[in-house]
C-alpha cells in the first residue's frame, strides 16, 4: 500500500506531501483546488506519459516520489526478473526535466518506464471519472469476467498457445511468399548458381593471383636485382662474404693480444650467418622466378574472369560471389523442396489451431459458468445502490480466435424491469454508469488483491441515500485494502478513517489532514456551501456518528 507520496513542481503543486491511512482515505476540496492534479501526479509516478507543460517552475525538475509497503504482496519475482533489489519498503521515483526528459527509479536504481508502469499496475488501481467509459471496451469486459471466473492460469496457457499459432501462421505465410518469389525467379537463380559453381570460386584466390602476377610481370627486373645481390655477397675474393670471413679470421688471431678483437669476431660471425641466409634465399628466388608467358597468360585470364563476374553481379570480391552462389543454391533447394516445407508448416499450423481452439473452448465454458454469478452479484449490489429494477446480463458470442480467446462479451443493462436490456455503454446514464462501475470494482477488488485502489469521484451523478450506500460499499472495500476516494459528496466523505482537504491559495495547491473538529466543519461546508449553518453542523455530526 501507499505509505507516503511527495510531489514537487507539478502543475499548481510547489511542494506537497501525503501520508495516507492504510484503510479509507477521503480527499475533498473545492472545484479547481487541485484534486485531479494530485491524481495526475500519482499517475505520473505509476508510468503515465510525462508532459513538460505540467512543470510549474521551468528552472527545476518535477519530482514525484512514492513509498510503498510491499510486505506479503508476492512481488519478489518481479524484482528478480528486473535485476532489482527487493525491499519491503520500496520507493518509486519519477523525474521530469524542463527539457521534457523523464527518468524513473525503483529504490534509487534506474529502470525503464515500462518496468515502472508494470510495477505500478500491481500496486494501485486508479479509477478516474472518465474510466466509467471503459465499459465500452471489449478488453475490459472480458478481463473482468475472466477475473471473476479465475481464469488466470488458463489465460496464460491460451496466450502462449495463441502466440505459437500466430508465429506458425507468419512462418507459413513467409514460406509461401518465398516459394512464389522463387518460382518467379527460378530460371535466373538456376543460371546464376550454375555460372558461379562452374567458376570454381575460392576465397582469397584473387589476392593470391594479383600477388603472383605482380612478380611475373616484373620477373626480369626482379632477377637482375637478386643477381646483383648474390654477386655482391659472394663474387670471387672481393665479395662481401669472403672479405668478412677474412676479417673474422684476422681478428681471431689477435684476440689473445687484444681482447676486444674476440667480441668483434663474434659479432661478424653473427652478421655472416644473416648474410649467408640472405644469399641462400636470394639465390633460391632467383632460380625460381622466371618470366613464364604461359603462366602469366593463365593467371591474367583467371583474374579477368573473377573481375568480370564481380562486375556482372555487383560484388566487391570473390567472397561476395561465393556468398551469392550459396544463396542461389539455397533458394533453389527451397524451391525444389518448398512444397515439403510448406506441407510441414501447414500440418504444424493445423495442430496448433486445434490446440488453440480447445483452450478457447475451455475459456468459453469457464466464462459461461461465471457469467450468471457475476451478473447476480452486480444486480445485488445495484439493488443496494437504489436500482432494484435493474436487469444486468452478460452474453457470450463465439467469434474468431483472438488474443483473449474466441468470445465477444457484452454487458446488457437496463434500470427498468420492463425494458429490453441493451449494451450498457449505449443506454446507461452517468449516474448509472458510476454505480455499475463501483459494483464491478468492488467485485474485482476482492479477487485481484490489489493493495490500493483510488476512486476519483466515482459517485458522480448520485446523491442522498444512494450516495450513502456507495459510501458504505467503498468503506467495506477499505476493510481489506487501502482506498483513496476523491469525492464531492458529504455522505461518502463521512465514511473515511482519514480525511484530507486539497486547497489552493495564491495559485498553489496544498493538502492537509483534518482533525476531528475540522472534519465536522468540512462535512458541513459540503452540505451547505461556504456559509456553514447550525443545521449543517448538526447534520455533519450525524453523518460522522458524533
Amino acid at each position: 500500500m501507499l505509505r507516503r507520496l511527495t510531489v514537487e513542481n507539478y502543475a499548481l503543486i510547489d511542494s506537497l506531501s501525503l501520508e495516507p491511512d492504510p484503510h479509507l482515505n477521503i480527499i475533498t476540496g473545492e472545484t479547481g483546488a487541485g484534486k485531479s492534479i494530485l491524481l495526475g501526479a500519482l499517475g505520473l509516478l505509476l508510468g503515465a506519459r510525462s508532459d513538460v507543460s505540467a512543470i510549474k517552475d521551468t528552472s527545476r525538475n518535477c519530482v514525484v516520489e512514492g513509498t510503498f509497503d510491499l510486505e506479503g504482496r508476492g512481488l519478489e519475482d518481479f524484482f528478480e526478473e528486473n535485476d532489482l533489489e527487493y525491499a519491503p519498503q520500496t520507493t518509486l521515483t519519477r523525474i521530469v526535466t524542463p527539457a521534457g526528459k523523464s527518468r524513473s527509479f525503483v529504490n534509487d536504481i534506474p529502470v525503464q518506464l515500462a518496468a515502472l508502469r508494470e510495477l505500478g499496475t500491481r500496486l494501485i488501481d486508479i479509477h478516474s471519472q472518465h474510466r466509467n467509459l471503459i465499459l465500452s471496451s471489449e478488453d475490459f469486459r472480458i478481463s473482468a469476467l475472466d477475473t471473476v471466473a479465475g481464469n488466470g492460469e488458463l489465460l496464460s496457457q491460451y496466450a502462449a498457445q495463441y502466440k505459437q499459432l500466430t508465429e506458425l501462421a507468419r512462418r507459413l505465410a513467409a514460406l509461401r511468399e518465398a516459394a512464389e518469389e522463387g518460382r518467379r525467379n527460378e530460371e535466373w537463380l538456376r543460371f546464376q548458381a550454375e555460372e558461379l559453381t562452374a567458376a570454381d570460386l575460392r576465397a582469397g584466390e584473387q589476392a593470391e593471383i594479383e600477388e603472383e602476377l605482380a612478380v611475373l610481370e616484373n620477373a626480369d627486373r626482379i632477377g637482375e636485382a637478386l643477381g646483383g645481390l648474390c654477386n655482391a655477397l659472394e663474387i670471387d675474393e672481393t665479395g662481401i662474404l669472403s672479405q668478412l670471413k677474412n676479417a673474422e679470421t684476422a681478428l681471431a688471431h689477435i684476440q689473445s693480444h687484444y681482447p676486444a678483437a674476440g667480441e668483434y669476431a663474434a659479432r661478424i660471425r653473427s652478421v655472416l650467418e644473416e648474410l649467408k641466409d640472405i644469399d641462400s634465399s636470394a639465390t633460391a628466388d632467383s632460380e625460381r622466378i622466371d618470366a613464364d608467358p604461359a603462366r602469366l597468360a593463365k593467371l591474367s585470364s583467371r583474374l579477368d574472369t573473377l573481375l568480370a563476374l564481380q562486375q556482372k553481379h555487383r560484388t566487391a570480391d570473390e567472397a561476395e560471389l561465393i556468398a551469392l552462389r550459396d544463396r542461389c543454391v539455397l533458394q533453389l533447394a527451397a524451391i525444389d523442396h518448398g512444397s515439403e516445407a510448406i506441407a510441414e508448416a501447414e500440418n504444424a499450423l493445423q495442430k496448433a489451431q486445434e490446440k488453440t481452439e480447445k483452450l478457447a473452448e475451455k475459456l468459453r465454458k469457464a466464462r459461461a459458468k461465471a457469467a450468471p454469478r457475476f451478473a447476480e452479484i452486480i444486480r445485488t449490489t445495484l439493488t443496494s445502490l437504489g436500482m432494484p429494477e435493474t436487469i444486468f446480463e452478460i452474453t457470450l458470442t463465439p467469434t474468431t480466435l483472438g488474443r483473449a480467446g474466441a468470445d465477444t462479451v457484452e454487458y446488457l443493462f437496463t434500470a427498468n424491469r420492463g425494458a429490453q436490456p441493451q449494451p450498457i455503454e449505449k443506454i446507461a446514464s452517468g449516474g448509472e454508469l458510476s454505480r455499475v462501475m463501483l459494483a464491478i470494482k468492488a467485485l474485482l477488488a476482492s479477487r485481484m488483491q490489489l493493495p490500493t485502489i483510488v476512486f476519483d469521484e466515482i459517485d458522480t451523478g448520485v446523491s442522498g441515500r444512494i450516495a450513502d450506500a456507495m459510501g458504505e460499499i467503498i468503506a467495506q472495500l477499505s476493510a481489506t485494502m487501502q482506498v483513496i476516494d476523491i469525492t464531492h459528496l458529504p455522505q461518502v466523505a463521512s465514511k473515511g478513517g482519514a480525511h484530507f482537504v486539497v486547497s489552493k491559495q495564491e495559485g498553489r495547491t496544498s493538502i492537509a489532514r483534518l482533525t476531528d473538529e475540522e472534519r465536522i466543519d468540512e462535512i458541513a461546508k459540503m452540505l451547505s456551501g461556504s456559509t456553514v449553518t447550525d443545521a449543517a453542523l448538526r447534520q455533519a455530526k450525524i453523518l460522522l456518528g458524533r
